[in-house]
């Protein structure tokens, strides 16, 4: 994997540069999603689960008063992202822990401390790894199976960075909303939940859900985004989401 060819592209309209594996896992319409949540984040923004940084630095390009942690256990991964924030001439207000999001210990010696954080961007793995046979090829495999203690154990992980009324966005699958909800009961509140639909009509692929740690607003289900139209092209809204033209709204 060390040796893996990588390939070089460009995202949101030719903004964000990314060095990213010319094969397996690669940057889409989940993080360019991600990225457009929570308008203007400030302070320390953490992305969880950053494999080459995608999310983190279209935040940080879009939010001058933020510092972003790009969060990746793949040393791998961890490395092509830190050559992307050298590409996108972020160096200044982005970093990369190369460390384990689910151990305190080595988050801990990655310099990340439990309540520093004003934001947290997470795109977790979907899966559990007793619910789907991995991907032969690694990186694809740790982008879609969990770890041990499943999405709730990454949930614990990203809320304990967050500090008191600090903001959590995340993407997933519907089906984990739950899940989700459980984890982040007595933890985060305000939870806001927006449905990502492929077509007018289908349900749901994704959900976009944010929070705000110490609110008790109730849960709040948004109206749903589309993303193509009957002929398969994008929807306007999704044509700027991609350019970097707009963000997703909050509540």
């Amino acid at each position: 994997m060390d040796n893996a060819p990588l390939a070089e592209d460009r995202i949101l309209d030719g903004r964000l540069t990314l060095r990213q594996q010319a094969a397996g896992h690669r940057v889409g319409t989940d993080a360019v999603l991600l990225a457009a949540m929570l308008d203007e984040p400030s302070g320390l923004v953490v992305d969880a689960g950053a494999g080459v940084g995608a999310v983190g630095l279209a935040v940080a390009l879009r939010s001058p008063r933020a510092t972003v942690r790009l969060v990746e256990r793949d040393p791998a991964l961890a490395e092509i992202a830190a050559q992307n924030v050298a590409l996108n001439g972020v160096a200044d207000r982005v970093g990369v822990a190369a460390c384990d999001l689910l151990s305190l210990g080595s988050r801990r010696a990655a310099g990340l401390v439990n309540g520093g954080a004003q934001a947290v961007f997470t795109n977790p793995p979907f899966y559990a790894a007793a619910q789907v046979r991995a991907s032969p090829h690694a990186g694809r495999a740790a982008a879609h199976v969990l770890g041990a203690g499943g999405l709730e154990a990454w949930l614990r992980a990203c809320l304990a960075l967050l500090a008191p009324d600090g903001r959590l966005a995340m993407i997933h699958l519907p089906e984990a909303l739950p899940e989700i909800v459980a984890a982040c009961a007595g933890r985060i509140g305000g939870l806001r939940v927006m449905p990502v639909h492929a077509r007018e009509g289908e349900d749901a692929r994704r959900i976009l859900v944010s929070g705000r740690k110490g609110s008790r607003a109730p849960l709040a289900l948004a109206p749903g985004l589309v993303l193509h139209d009957a002929n398969g092209r994008f929807t306007a809204c999704a044509q700027a989401l991609h350019r970097g033209e707009a963000l997703l709204p909050e509540a």
